[in-house]
């Protein structure tokens, strides 16, 4: 069994939380949007920020149902296991390598989605970006978790994950601006 530190415990809490309030919104959001096809969703700020525009596509539902249902499930997982850690359960190294993998997972969807929202649907969603904000340091905790303790390659990792965050969190930014300028520069 592995001990969760206090501070990685609470990461995962609000981590997941922010996660799961973004899915939920956007599930409810869609839902509207199917009812009235009207309904102009509270993320669609502009024609950049727009989920509405986002929702719209064949991407925002890849295996046949909105993506963000995706994340209720997924990040309710997180959140469970967030609460257990702080109450001070100790989960074995299986369950914390199968929370890895499911992130993992979730981080090649993300990346898949950040391609398809900036070159594919040419527009942001503000929900999604909150997921796009949350998964890596989800992943990063995790990480840290499963093998801060371990020896070669993997403890490397562990070492450099919040480097990892920080690059790929640069890297998403540079790409919104650079994908976007001309709207960016044009507010200024």
């Amino acid at each position: 069994m592995i001990g969760t530190p206090a501070r990685s415990a609470w990461l995962l809490l609000i981590g997941g939380l922010a996660g799961w309030i973004a899915a939920v919104t956007l599930t409810v959001e869609r839902f509207k949007l199917f009812e009235n096809p009207d309904y102009h969703p509270s993320c669609s700020i502009n024609p950049i920020l727009s989920c509405g525009s986002v929702m719209a596509t064949h991407q925002a539902q890849v295996f046949g149902f909105p993506n963000p249902m995706i994340g209720i499930v997924g990040f309710s997982v997180v959140v469970t296991i967030a609460v257990l850690a702080i109450a001070g359960v100790g989960l074995p190294q299986w369950f914390w390598g199968g929370l890895w993998l499911g992130l993992l997972v979730g981080m090649g969807f993300i990346f898949w989605l950040i391609f398809q929202s900036l070159y594919r649907i040419n527009a942001l969603c503000p929900y999604c970006m909150v997921v796009w904000v949350a998964t890596p340091i989800l992943f990063a905790v995790t990480t840290d978790q499963l093998w801060g303790a371990s020896r070669g390659p993997l403890r490397i990792l562990a070492e450099w994950r919040w480097t990892f965050v920080a690059v790929f969190y640069a890297v998403v930014v540079l790409l919104v601006f650079l994908r976007f300028q001309n709207y960016w520069l044009s507010l200024f």
